[in-house]
């Protein structure tokens, strides 16, 4: 029998530095970013999702963000526990924005600090992706031509 082997980094606070969190107020970045940092750790990645003035041709006028917030919430738990599972990181921050957001605002930032840049990187890469297909929250991009809801990673891998 193979002994499974726990990669995360041990922490005394490990725990309490991890967090999920739905918001319909303006996002802080570095705030958020450093709510993860563990004195044990080398690197914090950072990814900052915003609206964008294009997607492909289309001139975007602003987003809307809904959700079924008990169960995005649940879920987005469920993806700190799975990427403390497969990546060598101590803590993880994803928060989300909902409602009316305008071009430039922050939509999503996920945060991952580890002892070593490159297992944050992947793990915030792959937590960004999975948000956007298992977590029940929808976008609504609304163009100067009209207006399209935005479906998980069948639209998101062209965005």
């Amino acid at each position: 029998m193979r002994e499974t082997k726990d990669r995360r980094p041990k922490t005394q606070d490990q725990k309490s530095k991890d967090f999920c969190e739905l918001t319909r107020e303006p996002l802080d970045v570095g705030a958020i970013a450093r709510r993860v940092v563990p004195e044990t750790c080398g690197a914090t990645v950072t990814l900052d999702g915003y609206v964008r003035r294009f997607t492909g041709e289309r001139q975007t006028l602003y987003l809307e963000y809904e959700g079924y917030e008990p169960m995005a919430l649940k879920e987005m738990k469920k993806l700190i526990g799975q990427a403390r599972g497969q990546f060598e990181i101590a803590s993880v921050g994803i928060v989300h924005r909902l409602g009316k957001l305008e071009i430039g605002e922050t939509s999503v930032v996920i945060s991952v600090a580890a002892p070593h840049r490159r297992h944050a990187f992947e793990a915030c890469e792959w937590l960004i992706k999975e948000l956007k297909r298992v977590v029940p929250i929808w976008k609504k991009e609304v163009y100067a031509d009209g207006e399209v809801w935005v479906e998980g990673e069948k639209q998101s891998a062209k965005n």
